[in-house]
């Protein structure tokens, strides 16, 4: 029943309808207005005072308050009043179920917060059913005497029941109003249950939370101008449905904030359906060629972009940077100079074909060094590891975007579009960056006999280093082992010792310069 206030959010985020079911027997709680004092003090008094009363008649007493701190300031007070209790709150919760489970016997009081003790009945008279068990499972009592004994509680608990249905139930003094209508109801609800009577009333002043935003300052008029003495409260429908309507207003905020709060996160929810259904081909597919090829090509068309525009004349053309920046980068030779100048009329498609051509080759004879199927294996972990690592980095982007787009407002835009567009855009490079990580890796990876691993092994133990990042071995058909290892991070010193210069000679053997072989800057 106490989803019936938030019935509006149910429908409108998850398009769920809220039917309230009627309960099995009418309810017979008297749910009385609210008393309003002008100061918290006069308010606590009012409330010891209606506790003192129940507690003289024999009627049990359940007293809910907003916080722990609210709680240990009634304790306080009823210590001071010199009136017995129990306070259920965080701090007791081993014992919460049997303090909550006996705050309907006579005469009893309990403090509890609005957490404590949920999902425990409240029975009138007692919760009888935990001190059977307790005698049942006595084995120094004889059959006879355990069943006198039962019958003996029940007998009790019975009298006690009708005493405490007579007194008129369970007695609901709440101190504060908390900001949403469903806790309220909650704790209501805990009074009445199947047919039972109880009753209820919520003790307000002026100085709480919800009275000093919403109604403070108009009831204090009222109470001035009626020149209301110490300790006299307002009692009226008027002041109930008034404060109920500031509730409205605060949990209608509150529902913005969680909207809100969705609608970013329903940004980052696509993307993640995106990232996770790529690492979910990944992982599924056999072959991972296609995508590899697809990857390279668009790479590579970026690149000859830079230098040779598209729709463009050769004066615009730059094929000294193209060939340069494809043989550092790249792992690819081409004389491009020579072929435009040995042609006749060459286009920037052309151009752009005989790239990707060279490139396809370049990678062909590496995957037929180590052999398709050992050379997916290779493919896919890169893959995945390079998704994974920006995937994370892009989170933290996100988060740092949202932290400062609320500032957009003040130039006058909107911070949930602005959000969207620029999460968009971090979302095209992450992309664009995972296929230029994996393309400059797939190109400049290196194949290696194990004569050649060898020997740059012993070069570099000679020089006091070693060669460590090893990706992957297989092999080959003469027995030899070849070895596919990332040109960047495969020599990685070891220990201490002769350092190599940027442009001596790579000690792996391979006739390049340290500085484009192992020593490359990734």
């Amino acid at each position: 029943g106490t989803a019936d206030t938030e019935a509006y959010e149910f429908q409108e985020i998850y398009g769920l309808e809220t039917v309230v079911i009627p309960p099995n027997r009418p309810s017979k709680r008297d749910d009385q207005l609210d008393r309003v004092y002008k100061t918290t003090r006069e308010k606590y008094e009012a409330a010891i005072a209606d506790i003192r009363e129940c507690h003289e008649r024999g009627q049990p007493v359940l007293v809910g308050t907003t916080s722990i701190e609210n709680s240990e300031i009634i304790d306080e007070l009823l210590n001071k009043a010199g009136l017995p209790h129990q306070v259920l709150n965080a701090k007791q919760h081993a014992r919460e179920a049997d303090i909550v489970a006996q705050a309907g016997r006579p005469g009893m009081i309990t403090i509890a917060t609005n957490m404590a003790g949920r999902g425990t009945d409240i029975v009138l008279g007692g919760n009888v059913e935990k001190a059977i068990a307790a005698l049942e499972a006595d084995e120094s009592l004889s059959e006879a005497d355990r069943a006198a004994r039962v019958q003996e509680l029940r007998a009790q608990w019975k009298l006690d029941h009708e005493k405490v249905t007579a007194l008129g139930g369970l007695r609901i003094i709440a101190t504060e109003r908390h900001e949403s209508r469903r806790i309220d109801n909650q704790l209501r609800g805990r009074s009445g249950r199947q047919g039972d009577p109880g009753s209820s009333r919520f003790y307000l002043s002026l100085d709480d939370q919800l009275m000093r935003i919403f109604a403070g300052d108009r009831v204090k008029a009222i109470m001035d101008r009626l020149k209301m003495p110490d300790g006299e409260a307002i009692e009226a429908g008027i002041v109930t449905r008034s404060i109920e309507s500031a509730q409205r207003k605060v949990e209608a905020r509150n529902f913005d904030i969680r909207k809100q709060l969705l609608e970013y996160d329903d940004v980052a929810n696509d993307q993640r359906k995106v990232i996770y259904q790529q690492r979910n081909e990944i992982l599924d597919a056999p072959d991972l060629g296609v995508l590899i090829d697809a990857m390279r090509d668009d790479c590579l068309a970026d690149v000859v972009r830079q230098y040779v525009p598209a729709e463009s004349v050769e004066e615009q053309w730059d094929l000294a940077g193209l060939e340069k920046a494809l043989a550092n980068d790249w792992q690819v030779s081409l004389a491009l100079q020579k072929e435009v100048e040995g042609s006749d009329a060459i286009t920037d498609e052309e151009i752009l074909e005989k790239v990707q051509q060279a490139a396809r080759e370049a990678f062909q004879a590496k995957v037929g060094q180590v052999g398709a199927e050992n050379f997916t294996q290779f493919e896919r972990m890169v893959l995945l590891q390079s998704f994974d690592t920006n995937w994370r980095d892009h989170l933290s982007a996100l988060d740092y975007l949202r932290q400062g787009i609320h500032l957009r407002g003040y130039a006058q835009k909107q911070p949930k579009q602005e959000y969207k567009r620029e999460a968009f855009e971090l979302f095209r490079q992450l992309i664009d960056q995972v296929k230029n990580e994996v393309t400059r890796l797939m190109m400049t990876v290196q194949v290696q006999s194990s004569a050649q691993l060898d020997e740059a092994t012993q070069a570099m133990e000679d020089r006091g280093e070693g060669i460590s990042n090893v990706t992957y071995s297989s092999p080959t058909e003469t027995g030899e082992v070849e070895t596919v290892a990332d040109a960047a991070t495969a020599a990685q010193p070891a220990a201490a010792g002769v350092r190599v210069g940027r442009n001596d000679p790579c000690p792996c053997g391979s006739g390049k310069k340290y500085k484009q072989c192992h020593g490359k800057l990734a």
